[in-house]
């Protein structure tokens, strides 16, 4: 049985002035040697940067589809990921571009945190991530619910 490809652990990075992300080297190989160089670039609501390999997107569109099309939930969820999100794919250098509604909303600039989750990378502000770990601690309840996973 193969294994899928973890992504796990983060990196720092930069974006460029052009709004380009360099993913670091380890998230890149893993990315293209598994799914390809075209990815889609999106957030769900727009404080961080996703960046789905292509084949898991189609994977989520594919359990969208079986959602009824008028679904209120459904509709939110495309209504943003598609206001926030584009196709793109990594270049020669391993740079991926963050369209500008993206990037500002963000505040991709400068130093950024990329971080793997599980099959996705995400993307944040070095400073708003720290913030939103002070505001978001880790619970009693959280560690309940893990549990239940037999985690």
């Amino acid at each position: 049985m193969e294994q899928q490809a973890v992504l796990r652990g983060n990196a720092p990075a930069k974006i460029d002035d052009k709004g380009r992300l360099k993913v670091p080297n380890g998230f890149r190989a893993l990315v293209q040697q598994s799914y390809g160089r075209e990815v889609f670039v999106t957030s769900l609501t727009g404080e961080s940067v996703r960046i789905y390999p292509m084949q898991v997107w189609h994977g989520v569109e594919a359990k969208l589809a079986k959602m009824p099309s008028a679904h209120p939930s459904r509709l939110r969820f495309l209504d943003r990921v598609n206001y926030f999100g584009q196709v793109g794919e990594f270049d020669d250098q391993g740079r991926v571009l963050i369209h500008g509604r993206l990037r500002e909303s963000a505040s991709m600039t400068g130093e950024v945190d990329v971080l793997g989750q599980y099959d996705y990378l995400e993307v944040w502000n070095h400073e708003r991530f720290v913030s939103k770990l002070t505001r978001e601690p880790f619970g009693d309840d959280d560690a309940r619910a893990l549990a239940e996973f037999g985690i």
